[in-house]
C-alpha cells in the first residue's frame, strides 16, 4: 500500500436510480450518481458537521484533478469555481459559489452553472446545478450507519449534444462524467476527506440553513 493513501473506513455500493441520466425534450440533461457509504457510527457522527460538509466538496475537485492526471484544475474566486483545462482561458464549467444545507440527517451543497465551453447557449446563467447530498441512513449491522451520497447534475444543456448529436454526448462526455463520478463515490472508503481552501464553515448545524427549509449558504470556498 502506498504511504500516502489511508486504509479503507467504510463500504461503497453503488446505487444509482433506475433511468440514471435522462436528457429531456428541450435538451436538459439530468443525471444523478450515488452510493451507500457504510462505516462505524463513531466514524460518521465525528464528520457530521458543517467543516466536513464544505471539505468533502473540496475532495470532489481534487478527486476531479487526480484522476485527469492534473490537465483539470480548479480555479477559486470569491464568487465563482471555474473548471478549466490545464490553465485560463480553457473554462470548461464555470459555476456560482457553492451553497450549503444541513440539518441532523442531511447536508447539501450546490454550484449554479453559470457558463463554459461544456455548457450551450441557451444553458448558460439558468437553472442548472452541480449537487452533493448526503443521507445519513441507518445499516443492516449493528454500530454502523450509511451515509447516502448522491452526485447529481440536473438541468444541464451540454454543448456537445446542441453542436454535435446527443448520440456524441452519450458516447463522450456522459460516459466519463459516469465514470469518473463513480470513482470518486467509491475514493469515499477511505474518508480521506480534503482540507478547505478558505474554511468557512465552522458554524454548529444550527447555524447552517436547513435542508427541508430550502435556504442555502453562498460563498464558502471549499
Amino acid at each position: 500500500m502506498s504511504r500516502w493513501r489511508r486504509p479503507r473506513v467504510a463500504t461503497a455500493s453503488i446505487a444509482d436510480p433506475e433511468n440514471a441520466t435522462v436528457l429531456d425534450a428541450d435538451g436538459a440533461v439530468r443525471s444523478v450518481q450515488a452510493a451507500d457509504v457504510t462505516m462505524p457510527a463513531a466514524a460518521l457522527e465525528a464528520i457530521w458537521t458543517p467543516t466536513h460538509l464544505e471539505r468533502l466538496a473540496r475532495t470532489y475537485w481534487r478527486y476531479l484533478s487526480r484522476v485527469s492526471l492534473g490537465l483539470l484544475r480548479v480555479r477559486y474566486t470569491l464568487g465563482e469555481r471555474a473548471v478549466v483545462f490545464l490553465c485560463p482561458p480553457f473554462v470548461l464549467l464555470r459555476f456560482r459559489a457553492p451553497e450549503y444545507e444541513m440539518d441532523a440527517d442531511r447536508g447539501i451543497v450546490r454550484w449554479r452553472i453559470k457558463s463554459g465551453v461544456l455548457v450551450s447557449r441557451r444553458g448558460r446563467d439558468r437553472d442548472g446545478y452541480l449537487e452533493i447530498d448526503v443521507q445519513r441512513r441507518a445499516a443492516t449491522a449493528p454500530g454502523q450507519l450509511t451515509a447516502h451520497v448522491r452526485v447529481t447534475v440536473a438541468n444541464f444543456y451540454p454543448s456537445i449534444a446542441s453542436r454535435l448529436s446527443t448520440a456524441v454526448y452519450k458516447a463522450t462526455q456522459s460516459r466519463i462524467h459516469v465514470l469518473v463520478t463513480h470513482g470518486f463515490l467509491r475514493s469515499l472508503e477511505r474518508l480521506d476527506l480534503a482540507e478547505s481552501r478558505v474554511g468557512h464553515l465552522v458554524q454548529t448545524l444550527d447555524e447552517v440553513p436547513d435542508p427541508a427549509r430550502g435556504g442555502a449558504r453562498a460563498g464558502a470556498q471549499p
